[in-house]
């Protein structure tokens, strides 16, 4: 039987000294305004994990649940976010609300994913926290929704729980898909398998929303983009480049932009390896004519020899080029 992955393409290539040094082989598809796939490559239709990319869907689902956010802390129910202070404080404003703290929280204790706080953490004496795990904002939004709901705080991340059922349903509806698979995602929480498809399909419906929960969360997002991810994030940098783009990664080198026009673009590198997940993604929106500083950056990341840069992380040219314009 053939391997899921066989039919993936390279889409990155790493160069030193005018060498090809490494490949990344991967998946891509974007959609259409209407859901359908105006182009491709790879295995598109298979079923994968979307891992932190359902977080905007599954924000989605919350509000459709009765989740009383706005602004800024519905930006960070979205979030992987990087550990940094406000981050924190934000989660533990969620907390509050409903007159829980960090103990409430089911996350694995962590570092933060930001470098400087990490340090800041470990010079004052501290340790890994939930708090600080890049999911505790995605939460603080779950047992919020289950508060409001008067459901079972203490199993909320069961997948058979009223609360995980009622983003699985969200997730189907955005996606035009039966998510299937159920695993245990990094946070604990569960994680549905569907397609590429989907996923671009399902951004390109929340970026394009005119009004209802799905607005809500894109304008959130689009509003507050350091609180989805962080202050040195690769993804805040597409969100002020590209006027109207939402955007959010996820483990396993999972990427998903939904543009203002409706269009959705989702990719994933086939060995999970995080390098080279912006780069792809970077490479593909220059295909679709969008074009920005940010952009050609994110586009060639640096290969250093003696700290000097001598080769690139860049898009296979010959790969991209049948991802229509």
């Amino acid at each position: 039987m053939a391997h899921p992955f066989e039919a993936d393409p390279i889409l990155v290539e790493v160069t030193r000294s005018g060498f090809v040094e490494s490949v990344h082989f991967g998946r891509v598809v974007v959609t259409q305004p209407d859901g359908s796939v105006a182009s491709f490559v790879g295995a598109v239709t298979a079923r994968m994990y979307p891992r932190s990319s359902s977080k905007p869907m599954q924000a989605v689902g919350m509000l459709r649940a009765g989740l009383d956010l706005t602004d800024h802390l519905l930006a960070l129910v979205c979030a992987s976010h990087s550990g940094e202070p406000f981050h924190q404080d934000g989660v533990r404003r969620i907390l509050s609300m409903s007159d829980l703290d960090e103990s409430a929280l089911q996350t694995p204790p962590d570092w933060p994913a930001d470098e400087v706080a990490k340090e800041q953490v470990i010079r004052a004496g501290g340790g890994k926290t939930s708090l600080a795990m890049n999911c505790s904002g995605k939460h603080a939004g779950m047992l919020r929704t289950t508060v409001c709901n008067g459901w079972d705080v203490s199993t909320y991340r069961d997948p058979s729980h009223p609360l995980q059922l009622a983003l699985l349903d969200t997730i189907n509806d955005l996606t035009g898909e039966q998510a299937g698979d159920v695993a245990v995602d990094g946070c604990g929480a569960p994680a549905f398998g569907f397609s590429l498809v989907g996923l671009a399909r399902a951004f390109g419906r929340i970026a394009a929303a005119s009004d209802g929960y799905e607005r809500r969360v894109a304008d959130a997002v689009r509003n507050h983009p350091e609180w989805t991810s962080g202050t040195r994030r690769d993804e805040l940098a597409l969100h002020r480049a590209i006027p109207g783009l939402l955007c959010k990664g996820g483990a396993e080198a999972v990427h998903a932009v939904g543009l203002p026009d409706g269009r959705g673009v989702a990719l994933k590198i086939s060995d999970g390896a995080p390098r080279a997940r912006a780069v792809a993604m970077a490479g593909v929106l220059q295909r679709l004519g969008l074009d920005s500083a940010t952009l050609s950056t994110q586009a060639a990341l640096p290969v250093l020899g003696h700290g000097e840069p001598v080769g690139a992380v860049r898009p296979y040219a010959q790969t991209l080029g049948l991802i229509g314009g």
